[in-house]
């Protein structure tokens, strides 16, 4: 809901470089010379500022073994190398991945730069961000604090990395409710950045949307209004027309209308902000199930249960499909960090059963097609309290049923193979292109492709 901001400073400090490595079609195996980690850096860079994260991954792996082929997993240009991976794994909603590469590059910083230098503060930042995007605010708020305080030490209170992480702490308390401590830090920060960067700059849109959203969720919509419509010509001045940003931004002004019932004017912006969504992330990412799901609300709100239950379906079948690919810890509590993903879009599954109980109610013919998909949709809200009676009722009727057991096995054991070789195609891309095994590299891929068809 809040702009991305954990490596727009970097960006920016690198967008020469970003510039010359437009012309540039290929790079990393062939390049030669001190330039390499450069040039890889830069296009990385470039493709994330636009959006571009499935583009940008397999460069980011190719950064990161040049980097670690050439300075070792001792040096910062390593940690740099894996902090962007840590990024573009994140976009990409991979945030168990993103987290070790994040932990791994604050410490590294650490041990060769120590404990107060402003590049920790940036690895701090980006490690609190992802917590922060996970639900995880009290792992949060002490690295944000600590990041805070290096950075005004070290680059003095007026300077724009203050501004940012005065932001990103706003957030942090606005999503907790804690209006009275977000407020004056977004407006501190929001001056920070008009003033260091200019009334159109992209850090000042996010901190108007930040102040926007403080202002909804106190029941200001006429203050919200005009600062989510100047965030979101920002944006699209600045940024390309399909960059997910882009999407944000007209999602969260949508979300406004909608608690001002006004759905005429919510609706387009929400068709458009689901189209940028999964053409820059894909049909699968987290970002894509909060645009449906959202849909399925105004529907559901203008009682259109036919098109509410077909947005709540597409919505949930990601959370399904993200659970059968184990991604991001789907279905699976995590010992210490909160509820998984699927426990906390339970709501969706229950959206889903009480559209799909009306529409059932206008017409008996539809009852038993709606009772079967309903029974299937309880059972895939893998992580919520009516799947764990589920799911322990389906493993007793497992021991007494040997055909039952063997599938229950058998999904267990794809799962497990689709996570292998998920992990292989990452490591193998990022290899130099002399150590690749092509030949391996399709079979592998060939392997995925048949684990996710439709039979499993």
């Amino acid at each position: 809901m809040m702009g991305v901001r954990w490596l727009q400073c970097r960006a920016a400090v690198i967008a020469l470089l970003a510039t010359l490595a437009l012309g540039i079609a290929t790079m990393g195996a062939q390049a030669q010379g001190a330039d390499d980690l450069a040039l890889l850096r830069a296009q990385v860079s470039q493709l994330y500022s636009q959006g571009k994260y499935g583009e940008a991954a397999p460069i980011a792996e190719r950064y990161v073994a040049l980097a670690r082929q050439r300075h070792g997993e001792e040096h910062t240009e390593f940690a740099t190398a894996i902090d962007w991976l840590a990024a573009v794994f994140q976009a990409q909603g991979r945030y168990a991945d993103a987290e070790s590469l994040y932990q791994r590059a604050l410490a590294s910083r650490e041990k060769a730069l120590g404990p107060d230098h402003p590049d920790v503060a940036t690895s701090l930042g980006d490690l609190a961000l992802l917590y922060q995007v996970q639900g995880r605010f009290t792992e949060a708020e002490p690295l944000y604090k600590r990041a805070l305080a290096i950075r005004e030490k070290a680059l003095g209170p007026d300077h724009r990395d203050v501004g940012g992480i005065l932001n990103d702490l706003a957030t942090l308390y606005f999503n907790q409710s804690r209006y009275s401590e977000a407020e004056p830090l977004v407006k501190r920060s929001l001056a920070i950045m008009e003033k260091a960067l200019g009334p159109d700059h992209r850090d000042v849109g996010a901190g108007l949307n930040t102040l926007a959203v403080l202002y909804r969720d106190q029941g200001r919509a006429s203050d919200a209004e005009p600062l989510y419509q100047r965030a979101l010509a920002i944006i699209e001045k600045t940024l390309a027309p399909d960059h997910p940003d882009v999407g944000t931004s007209l999602g969260n002004l949508a979300e406004l209308y909608l608690l001002q019932g006004l759905y005429a004017k919510a609706e387009p912006l929400l068709e458009r902000a689901l189209a940028i969504s999964e053409k820059a992330l894909g049909p699968d990412h987290p970002d894509v199930g909060i645009r449906l799901n959202t849909l399925a609300g105004l529907y559901f709100a203008q009682r259109d249960w036919t098109r509410a239950a077909d947005y709540w379906r597409r919505s949930t079948a990601i959370v399904v499909r993200r659970a059968q690919r184990g991604t991001a810890d789907v279905g699976q509590a995590v010992t210490g960090k909160g509820k998984s993903e699927a426990e906390k879009l339970r709501y969706r599954f229950w959206g889903l059963v009480k559209v799909a109980y009306r529409l059932a109610a206008q017409g008996r013919a539809q009852q038993a097609v709606l009772a079967t998909e309903m029974f299937q949709t309880a059972q895939w809200a893998l992580g919520s309290e009516a799947a764990g009676s589920l799911a322990l009722m389906a493993a007793r009727g497992a021991k007494g049923d040997a055909k039952l057991a063997l599938l229950v096995r058998e999904r267990q054991d794809l799962v497990e193979e689709w996570q292998k070789r998920d992990q292989m195609r990452s490591g193998s891309v990022a290899q130099l292109a002399d150590k690749r095994d092509k030949a391996a590299e399709a079979a592998n891929i060939d392997r995925l492709a048949t684990i996710d068809a439709p039979h499993h």
